[in-house]
């Protein structure tokens, strides 16, 4: 048998050059293509984020699926609002059609609800981020508290609530006053302006406040602040399988729409961090405001105004008379003229000018506002004390001002991908008739 015969390969240097640098160029192709693979990753994660992300506070993002789940929320508000509206019209003859017409109006404009949420979302961050500075937090048992309270459900007892009158001290009339304006049997009082209903966070329904005309002269109410509700016509429970259940069927309601808990419980927590940081930011807010007592005639023209002028300045003539015969304003002109004591920010700036310019029995030449032409007679100038009310307007006017100066300040940047994703669902039409 013939031996097989061997050849041993030679290895040279040149061989082991060659391999060397085929060696490195297959290093740099793989490299150069794992390269481009995370550059097309980051390029899809990066338009993910930016298709995602609709504002930046601060370094804070808001995101499209928490924007979205409170845009649907904000819906369900508005369309439970306009059920209390339609039940008291209803059944208690209460004409709530510009409400429910607003309500209408809004629900089918996208665009506006979209960027009314984003903007709550923006200030809820900056409340936050200020909440950190001051060392404000919220605790989950407060949340929890919260939701119960809003559910009328206290398992320590049902508190008993406490009223504190605010006393309203008024000047002793001095003897100009007297005669400028004659005691009568009814008592001047405080202008207070009247507020529209809001949506509440109670499930149950409850009967609206009754309805007092505002004063020709007072700024129409705030637009009022929406927060999770949902309509039930069932006791509200007071044990904890009641609360419960009724928790469970909002939780289960809103799961139709794809809201998560989260996202109700991020509603309750950013209420109360909001009380906690506005009773912060206004702890100065003085409990007193300086007001005047004024009167008015109010008519159409320039002309007419300078007839009046004329007649209310002649000597021994009766200003409250003539405003009984001549007022346009017939409301104030049945009470010759009297507007009561107000502060400032309750009337036109042009008529709230001229009304704490004014000396004390001093009456103004004509002035004009959108509602005509005034003739003014202050009749008193005093500091007085805020009720409750009073008082929560101011703190609320003085934080606005802080979210106002706090939007001025922060690096806030939004993005317009939000605009053709707005939620239309839920709506009036797919709600069951009741």
């Amino acid at each position: 048998m013939p031996k097989q015969s061997t050849t041993q390969r030679i290895v040279t240097k040149k061989h082991i050059a060659r391999l060397e640098r085929e060696r490195r160029q297959v290093n740099i192709i793989r490299g150069v293509a794992f390269a481009g693979i995370l550059i097309v990753i980051a390029l899809l994660a990066y338009g993910f984020i930016r298709s995602n992300v609709l504002a930046d506070v601060n370094g804070a993002k808001i995101t499209a699926g928490p924007w979205q789940e409170r845009v649907k929320f904000q819906r369900i508000q508005m369309i439970n609002l306009y059920n209390q509206y339609a039940f008291y019209q209803q059944n208690f003859g209460l004409d709530y059609s510009q409400q429910l017409q607003q309500i209408v109006t809004v629900l089918q404009s996208p665009e506006s609800l979209g960027q009314q949420v984003l903007d709550q979302l923006v200030d809820e961050e900056l409340i936050r981020q200020e909440a950190k500075k001051l060392g404000i937090s919220v605790s989950e048992a407060e949340v929890k508290a919260s939701i119960e309270e809003n559910f009328a459900f206290f398992p320590n007892g049902t508190p008993t609530p406490t009223i504190t009158p605010t006393e309203l001290s008024f000047p002793t009339l001095t003897s100009q006053q007297l005669t400028l304006y004659p005691p009568t049997g009814t008592p001047t009082k405080v202008l207070t302006p009247t507020l529209e209903p809001t949506a509440t966070l109670d499930p149950s329904m409850t009967p609206p406040p009754s309805e007092t005309p505002l004063p020709t002269l007072t700024a129409a109410p705030p637009t009022p602040t929406f927060v999770p509700e949902l309509p039930t016509m069932s006791p509200t429970p007071y044990t904890v399988e009641g609360f419960n259940t009724e928790y469970g069927k909002m939780l289960e309601n809103y799961k139709e729409y794809n809201i998560s808990e989260e996202t109700i419980r991020s509603v309750y927590e950013a209420g109360l961090l909001r009380e906690k940081v506005l009773d912060e930011v206004t702890k100065d807010v003085p409990r007193t405001e300086e007001q005047v007592w004024a009167r008015h005639i109010l008519v159409e023209t320039e002309e007419a105004a300078k007839d009046i002028y004329e007649k209310v300045t002649k000597p021994g003539a009766d200003f409250a008379e003539i405003a009984r015969e001549f007022s346009k304003d017939t409301g104030s002109g049945a009470m010759g003229g009297e507007l009561g004591w107000f502060g400032r920010g309750q009337m036109v700036p042009e008529f709230e000018k001229a009304a704490f310019n004014l000396e004390v029995g001093e009456i103004s030449e004509p002035i004009q506002s959108q509602f005509g032409y005034h003739i003014i007679q202050t009749l008193g100038h005093q500091e007085i004390p805020l009720d409750a009310g009073q008082y929560q307007q101011k703190q609320e006017a003085e934080f606005s001002n802080w979210l106002v100066t706090a939007r001025a300040k922060a690096t806030i940047e939004t993005f317009d991908v939000w605009q053709d994703r707005v939620p239309m669902e839920p709506s009036l039409e797919s709600q069951p008739q009741q």
